[in-house]
């Protein structure tokens, strides 16, 4: 489903060349849920743009269903990423002047979509999110574990076979971060593929595998349930290249 073939990724930083992603190979089935933890800095977000055509590698190949992402110009990339891949923010990226129906609209109206059809399947997924009575409610009268919700929804308008999460649970209290990692397990179970980072410990035992990333290699694989909570697998800083 997804494969990483010897990727790397450089960046520049203040005249200096730090290697985000070094030499990463990588293979993840349709219907893996896969955690992806690591130290601050370990090139964690960067393995995820990576995946998902947002940031080209220096060097590598990156397969999505067995198609060379980046050997594609950038609109089939933009149409394949539009078709198979959805993603979801820590901080959420609702557009504020739009209400949660227009958010999610947005992935629809990109795709051509009829506005008839938009309006119809947005109202159904803010449903089945637990915001029908919601639809009409720009994202400041929201609370945070709604707009996270509207987000869910927004991320699923294009039916995604791949789902990449970024620090999903970052911002939301654990009640609202339970209810997030449900959602994504309840995607899992409907043969969706999942990959999602975090720096939380019992978000990543939610997946069904775990891989570590450390300076920007994947240095081991584990049942996400084989983990232990030790400062040494991970820290709590945010930051990352």
């Amino acid at each position: 489903m997804l494969k990483l073939q010897s990727v790397s990724k450089d960046y520049s930083l203040r005249g200096q060349t730090v290697r985000a992603l070094d030499d990463v190979t990588l293979e993840i089935e349709r219907g893996d849920f896969v955690s992806v933890v690591g130290p601050s800095g370990s090139g964690k977000s960067t393995l995820l743009l990576v995946l998902g055509g947002m940031l080209s590698p220096a060097s590598g190949q990156v397969l999505v269903e067995g198609e060379s992402l980046y050997d594609l110009g950038p609109e089939a990339r933009a149409s394949l990423r539009k078709k198979k891949i959805g993603f979801v923010f820590q901080t959420f990226n609702l557009v504020p002047y739009l209400t949660a129906v227009e958010n999610v609209q947005i992935p629809l109206f990109l795709a051509g979509v009829d506005e008839a059809n938009q309006r119809k399947r947005a109202a159904e997924l803010l449903d089945r999110v637990g915001l029908a009575d919601r639809l009409h409610h720009k994202p400041s009268e929201l609370s945070v574990g709604q707009q996270q919700r509207v987000a869910l929804a927004r991320m699923l308008a294009n039916d995604p076979a791949v789902i990449l999460a970024d620090e999903p649970t970052g911002n939301l209290d654990p009640d609202t971060a339970r209810a997030a990692l449900d959602f994504l397990q309840e995607m899992n179970q409907e043969d969706r593929t999942i990959v999602m980072v975090t720096h939380d410990i019992a978000a990543a035992k939610r997946a069904k595998r775990s891989l570590r990333l450390a300076q920007g290699r994947v240095c081991n694989h584990t049942p996400a349930d084989g983990y232990r909570e030790s400062s040494a697998l991970l820290d709590s800083s945010r930051g990352e290249a």
